[in-house]
C-alpha cells in the first residue's frame, strides 16, 4: 500500500473491523445460532468533562454503510443536540447481519460527533463572530472531506478544503499562508500579486505578521489595497505573542486612526475556547484548526444490545452497567435539558413532547430524505440559539 487507508469497498464489505467481531460471528455460526434478533443501542454514557450536550452527526454515512443489509434503524435527526445516556440510534435485526460493522459505524459516529460538537461549542462562544475551520493539516488527508463536513455542520461558517463545492456544496474559505510572503520575499509585493491574481469574489484578507510588527504590516496592507482590503489576519505564533489581546487592540487602533475602520481583523493559530472568550469582543472572526480537528476530549459512543426477540416479543436484555430495553427520547421543550427517556414504544409523557428517534431505515432501505450539509448546520445553529447562557 502506498497510503495506509481503507477504500470504500473494504468498508462496505465489513473488512475494516476488529477481529473479535469476525470471531464472534464464527462462534455463533458454530453454535448453529443463525438467527439472533436483537436491538442494539448507540449511546454515550459519559460526555467529556463539563459538557452538558453534544451534537449527533455521521448518520448519513452510517445509513450508507448499512444500506442493503437486513436491518431497521431508528435515529435522531443528524445534527440533534443530545445529552448523556440518551440513545442516538437503534439498530434492529439479526446480529449476524450487522455485528461485524460495529467498528465502522462507531468510528464514524464518534469521529463525526466529536468534531461537530467542538465546532458547535466554538461557534456558540464566538457569538456573532465568524468562525472558519482550518484544521485539515491536523489529520490524514484521506478523511479531509469528512472532517470539513463535520466541522461545517457543527456550526463553522466556512471550511478551507478546496474540494468542498463538490462534496458539500460550500465554497471554500481562506486566502494565503505565510509561505506566499516567504516565497516572494517581500510582503507588499506578495499582497499586490495576490490582489492581481485572484478573482473579485475572493475576499482580500491579508496575513500581516510575517516579517515585521503586526501593526506595521497591517497599516502597509491597508495603504496598499485601500478600499479593496476586506480584512487582515494575525497568525502570530505563541512564542511572539506576549499579550495577544493587546496586540489586536493596538492593530485596531492604528487602522482606525488612519481611516481604515472598515477593515476587519481575524485571528488564528492555536485558537481554543478560552481564546474565543478572551478575544471575541476585539476581533471580527477566528480561524480555528487543531482544537476542532482533534478535540482533547471526544464524544465516546458505545453500542450495546439492549433487547432480544424471543417467543414473539422483545425482552429487555443487556450487560450490567447499562439500562436495559430499547428507548425513545422525547423532547418536551427546546433544549436537551427538557428531554425524557422512555422505553421505545411508550407514549409521550405530555402532549407537547416530541419523539427524537424515528425510523430512518427499514430492512436495509433508507426511508427518509437526507438533509444537505447546509440544512443540518442551520438545524444545529437554531438549537444553539435556544440554549441558556
Amino acid at each position: 500500500m502506498r497510503f495506509y487507508i481503507a477504500n470504500e469497498a473494504s468498508i462496505l464489505k465489513g473488512e475494516i473491523t476488529d477481529v473479535y467481531f469476525d470471531r464472534t460471528i464464527r462462534t455463533l455460526e458454530h453454535l448453529g445460532l443463525k438467527e439472533v434478533k436483537v436491538r442494539m443501542e448507540i449511546h454515550s454514557y459519559g460526555l467529556p468533562k463539563d459538557y452538558k450536550w453534544a451534537v449527533f452527526t455521521g448518520l448519513e454515512e452510517v445509513l450508507n454503510l448499512l444500506e442493503g443489509k437486513d436491518v431497521t434503524v431508528y435515529a435522531m435527526p443528524e445534527g440533534t443536540l443530545f445529552k448523556e445516556i440518551e440513545p442516538v440510534m437503534i439498530i434492529e435485526g439479526n446480529y449476524l447481519d450487522f455485528g461485524v460493522y460495529e467498528t465502522a459505524f462507531l468510528g464514524i459516529l464518534r469521529h463525526y460527533s466529536s468534531i461537530s460538537t467542538k465546532a458547535a461549542r466554538i461557534k456558540r462562544l464566538a457569538l456573532d463572530k465568524t468562525v472558519l475551520f482550518f484544521g485539515l493539516r491536523a489529520l490524514h488527508p484521506a478523511i479531509a472531506p469528512m472532517v470539513d463536513r463535520a466541522a461545517y455542520i457543527g456550526g463553522c461558517d466556512g471550511v478551507s478544503g478546496a474540494f468542498n463545492e463538490k462534496t458539500i456544496g460550500v465554497k471554500p474559505s481562506g486566502t494565503m499562508p505565510h509561505a506566499l510572503m516567504l516565497s516572494v520575499g517581500d510582503n507588499v509585493k506578495a499582497w499586490k500579486a495576490f490582489d492581481e491574481a485572484m478573482p473579485p469574489d475572493v475576499a482580500r484578507i491579508m496575513l500581516v505578521d510575517t516579517f515585521e510588527d503586526e501593526r506595521t504590516e497591517a497599516l502597509k496592507a491597508a495603504q496598499l489595497l485601500k478600499d479593496k482590503l476586506y480584512g487582515i489576519r494575525l497568525d502570530t505564533p505563541s512564542s511572539r505573542r506576549g499579550n495577544f489581546r493587546k496586540i489586536i487592540q493596538e492593530v485596531r487602533w492604528t487602522l482606525n486612526i488612519h481611516g481604515f475602520t472598515n477593515v476587519k481583523i481575524y485571528v488564528s493559530g492555536g485558537i481554543d475556547e478560552d481564546d474565543i472568550i478572551q478575544l471575541r469582543d476585539v476581533v471580527d472572526g477566528f480561524g480555528v484548526g487543531t482544537s476542532i480537528a482533534t478535540p482533547s476530549e471526544g464524544v465516546d459512543f458505545s453500542a450495546d444490545i439492549v433487547e432480544k426477540f424471543e417467543n414473539g416479543k422483545w425482552i429487555p436484555f443487556t450487560k450490567r452497567g447499562k439500562w436495559p430495553g430499547a428507548k425513545q427520547v422525547y423532547r418536551c421543550g427546546d433544549t436537551p435539558d427538557t428531554d425524557v427517556i422512555t422505553l421505545l414504544d411508550v407514549q409521550p409523557p405530555r402532549p407537547e413532547c416530541k419523539p427524537l428517534l424515528k425510523k430512518v431505515m427499514e430492512r436495509g432501505k433508507i426511508i427518509t430524505d437526507l438533509p444537505s450539509a447546509k440544512e443540518i448546520r442551520e438545524y444545529v445553529l437554531e438549537q444553539l440559539k435556544k440554549l441558556p447562557n
